[in-house]
């Protein structure tokens, strides 16, 4: 079953690669808005009004109801643009990007020579940022693994192709990284997602508790590393992608993990704040709650 899962994620992301990127996106589109449309009866509708209604309490609710069918429809483009980030010659995607903005914050950071922690929200489209950086920097990348092992050798053929490491999240990816930073080189981490309990703190995250990974702040204070921030913003029209660096709150080297982790989360929050409609914001972040706290979703 597993293999046929596999073999079918495959065809379908050689079918999107043969898309130009119009197409893919209005494609992209035409699946949120189907998922908008649906309502409640849709879980990730269901999930993105939750998450915006928490985030956003200073909108009203038609502005709000807008940025969740906006959201939705850069999911799909998110989607929709996987056959070009991944199967697409490296030097055809990288023509898509039209500025980069503020690179010189990354420069700066590595030059320090400490090594240099990037965060990368799923904000935009982050394989693209993945290849850009891969293209001009050693590049140690730490992703989670996917169960199926076709679709995980693909990932990581396909995001290695131009020289980044693949450090899987764990105890050997851990090493992997340290090794990075020792050598003053770059490593990037998604800084958005659940980890599991005994890898988390809780600390607010657009003013709610989130449990919120550790590793990161604990690198940061550990190694001394700058913490750089990047997203690919996702033109209109097909005309590309920007890229954004900023840095990241000087407080995320603390050796006081709830302040180190409170302060990166302020720097993810920046950057959605920057871009909130590209934000993934049908992943259930706020899943794992405080003792004693009810649940968040359904």
């Amino acid at each position: 079953m597993k293999l046929i899962k596999s073999l079918l994620a495959i065809l379908v992301l050689g079918l999107l690669s043969l898309l130009p990127l119009r197409w893919a996106q209005g494609l992209g589109r035409r699946l949120g808005r189907r998922m908008w449309r649906k309502g409640d009866a849709s879980k990730m509708t269901r999930q993105t009004r939750r998450n915006v209604a928490a985030c956003f309490p200073e909108l009203d609710a038609q502005t709000r109801e807008q940025l969740v069918g906006n959201s939705l429809e850069q999911t799909g483009c998110s989607l929709a643009e996987m056959g070009m980030a991944w199967l697409w010659h490296p030097e055809r995607t990288l023509k898509k990007i039209r500025q980069i903005h503020h690179e010189e914050v990354l420069e700066s950071a590595l030059a320090e020579g400490k090594g240099v922690i990037l965060i990368a929200p799923h904000l935009g489209n982050w394989e693209v940022l993945n290849l850009y950086l891969s293209n001009r920097y050693a590049f140690t990348a730490m992703y989670k693994p996917p169960r199926l092992k076709l679709m995980d050798d693909l990932i990581k053929r396909m995001r290695a192709r131009l020289g980044s490491r693949m450090a899987p999240a764990d105890t050997r990816g851990v090493r992997m990284v340290m090794k990075a930073l020792k050598r003053g080189e770059m490593v990037g981490i998604l800084p958005d997602q659940e980890p599991e309990a005994s890898g988390g703190i809780h600390v607010p995250f657009f003013g709610i508790q989130a449990l919120t990974m550790k590793l990161l702040p604990q690198l940061a204070a550990q190694t001394g590393a700058r913490v750089v921030c990047a997203y690919a913003e996702r033109l209109p029209n097909a005309e590309g992608f920007d890229l954004h660096f900023q840095a990241g709150e000087p407080d995320i080297n603390s050796r006081d993990l709830t302040v180190a982790a409170a302060a990166m989360n302020r720097s993810v929050e920046a950057c959605v704040r920057a871009l909130p409609a590209q934000y993934q914001w049908e992943y259930r972040r706020f899943s794992t709650r405080p003792q004693g706290e009810p649940r968040f979703y359904e």
